[in-house]
């Protein structure tokens, strides 16, 4: 994960302003409800983050309608690296809160490119917990739904 952890206040972290355009920016798209530019730390070639304009610090202080918008401009700028790009694979790679990965609390998506050898690990210790524990995982889930 990156080393850089935006500690700004809300509403005034680095992505807000960004929005403001207070700093620059290699924009690549934006709309009424999202903004996608360029990360300075760039992973990859054609690294692009994927933001809420308005400050929503978490997946779960979005509105519906932004979460959705966030992934409809994800997939639209996914498609745009694709044809730029050509890489092989695609990781969209989204995190809430620090023990997440969050780094920036601003709501974002990233779509990294992929390429052999290029650095990136995602992994995670696979548990399998018996068929009568994922019941009971997914009753508690269907509850809270």
């Amino acid at each position: 994960m990156p080393m850089f952890v935006d500690t700004s206040p809300p509403g005034q972290c680095i992505f807000c302003r960004l929005v403001a355009g207070e700093i620059p920016a290699a924009l690549v798209y934006e709309d009424a409800l999202t903004i996608a530019f360029m990360d300075i730390g760039q992973v990859t070639p054609g690294h692009v983050l994927v933001a809420t304009r308005r400050h929503a610090a978490t997946l779960l202080d979005t509105t519906p309608e932004e979460a959705a918008a966030v992934m409809q401009t994800a997939r639209r700028v996914a498609l745009a690296v694709q044809a730029a790009f050509a890489p092989p694979g695609l990781t969209l790679l989204q995190a809430n809160g620090a023990l997440g990965g969050q780094t920036v609390a601003h709501f974002h998506m990233h779509v990294v490119p992929r390429h052999e050898a290029d650095g990136i690990t995602l992994s995670w210790p696979r548990k399998e917990p018996p068929a009568a524990v994922l019941a009971g995982y997914a009753e508690r889930l269907r509850a809270a739904l």
